[in-house]
Order: C-alpha cells, then sequence, then structure tokens
C-alpha cells in the first residue's frame, strides 16, 4: 500500500525520480508493517535463519532434560521434527549437538536467549512461533511436568511475555492439538475450538474472524520465511495452521457463517 502511495507523492512532488524515491521509502515501509522492524533487512534473513534455529534445537534439548531425563517420546519428537525438516546428514548432526548442548543441565540458556531477542527480537512472529514449538515439545510425552513448566515461563520471559499471555498461548496450542489430523473429539470439539482461536463462545463472529485472521497471518509462509524462518521449518507452521482452520470450519458451521 505505501509502496503505491510514496510512487504517486514522489512523482507528484519530484517527478520521475521523486517517484522512484518514494518507490523505496514505500516498500521500506510496508516491509516494517508486515515483517517488523527486525525483518526489515532481508540481507539478514541467513543470520536470523541460523540463529533461529540454533535457539529451537538448544532450547528443546534443555526443555527434554527439564524433569531430570530424557524420554524415548520427546527423542521421538526431535527425530519426526528434523524429518520434517528434511535436514541433511550434516545439518541433521548439528541439531543433535545444539540439542545435547542444551541439555546439559550445566548449559546456561541466558545467552542464547539474549543473541535470539538481539537478532530476531523485533520481528512479527518468530518469537510466537519459537514459544509454540517448545510448548508441543513440552507435550509431547503426553505429561506436562512442573519443572517443564516453569522453564517455558521462563522462556516466555526472556521472549518478553508475561505469565498471563504465556498461559493463553499454552491453552490455545493444547486446544489446536485437538484437531491434528482432523480428528478432533465430537463431544467436546466445538468448545476446544473456540479454545484454540483464543476466544469463547461468547464471542461475536467479528471477533471469531479477527482471532482466526490474526493466527492465519501468524503462520502465513511467505511472512515468516520474510523474517527469517529457514524454509524448511515452514512446514511445520503449516501443520499448525491446518489445526487452527479446522477448528475454524467447525466455528463457522456452528454459526452458519
Amino acid at each position: 500500500m505505501f509502496k503505491l502511495i510514496g510512487v504517486v507523492a514522489g512523482y507528484w512532488l519530484l517527478g520521475f525520480w521523486g517517484g522512484l524515491l518514494g518507490f523505496f521509502i514505500g516498500s521500506f515501509i510496508d516491509r516494517v508493517r508486515v515483517y517488523g522492524s527486525g525483518g526489515m533487512n532481508p540481507l539478514q534473513n541467513a543470520l536470523r535463519q541460523a540463529v533461529f534455529l540454533e535457539t529451537v534445537f538448544i532450547s528443546m534439548g534443555k526443555l527434554a532434560k527439564a524433569d531430570g531425563h530424557v524420554s524415548q517420546d520427546e527423542i521421538d519428537h526431535v527425530e519426526q521434527f528434523m524429518q520434517k525438516l528434511g535436514m541433511s546428514a550434516e545439518h541433521r548432526l548439528q541439531a543433535i549437538a545444539l540439542f545435547k548442548q542444551g541439555a546439559d543441565p550445566a548449559f546456561d540458556i541466558a545467552p542464547t536467549y539474549a543473541r535470539f531477542m538481539a537478532v530476531c527480537g523485533h520481528t512479527r512472529n518468530l518469537k510466537d512461533v519459537l514459544l509454540v514449538y517448545l510448548i508441543v515439545m513440552a507435550l509431547a510425552d503426553g505429561h506436562f511436568h512442573p519443572a517443564e513448566e516453569a522453564l517455558l515461563i521462563d522462556i516466555a520471559a526472556r521472549l518478553g511475555y508475561d505469565q498471563a499471555t504465556f498461559r493463553r498461548m499454552m491453552d490455545m496450542v493444547l486446544n489446536q492439538s485437538h484437531f491434528a489430523g482432523q480428528q478432533a473429539d465430537p463431544a467436546a470439539a466445538l468448545n476446544d475450538a473456540y479454545k484454540a482461536l483464543g476466544v469463547s463462545k461468547d464471542s461475536s463472529d467479528t471477533e471469531i474472524k479477527r482471532a482466526y485472521r490474526k493466527l492465519m497471518s501468524q503462520y502465513h509462509p511467505d511472512k515468516l520465511i520474510g523474517q527469517g524462518m529457514p524454509e524448511d521449518m515452514v512446514a511445520m507452521a503449516t501443520e499448525q495452521a491446518k489445526e487452527i482452520q479446522v477448528a475454524y470450519d467447525l466455528i463457522k458451521k456452528s454459526r452458519n457463517l
């Protein structure tokens, strides 16, 4: 939008060169609006991708070890995660090394998150997606250990979220998971669908549509890649978006939207 405004305004004020200048300024503004100030420089995408991946696997290791031992379910979840990413043998070795690094009880995650916030903290959605991935990881073994919850609350705080926001996100992710593979429990499906979108049965149609659009925008592949998410990891975000879509379709059907 600002790209077009910039061209028109620049051309009207300064002619051809003004229009060209307006185009670049407008493009810059549009990028900041879509990706956040941290994603405005596409030349730093490679750095953001590297830092995002590093933070994900170190955090997964720390989370898996939080309750004192790494369960087979958690190991299987990480293995499935890497398979979905389609990692090369070399990258798998790097990811495993990062996971083990994070799983070391003596490892301090503070510098990892300080770096993540410095490089990715001002992007529009990378913080949200990172925290969602870690919540999914914590639920991988079917148990939510108090030590895992404490670590996630600490990580959420490092990402700038208070406990109320974190718990709301956790509740949404838990209920979104009920729609994985479109196999929701019919008896509780509609109630779960509202929770998956972060709304209630008393929310208006407008509020529900707004919540749905915000979530789908959060997981939009082009936006995530533009902010610095590795392209391989977009598949994970797409799965999350599918769960949200199934929940929303159920609400639409119940309300005749």
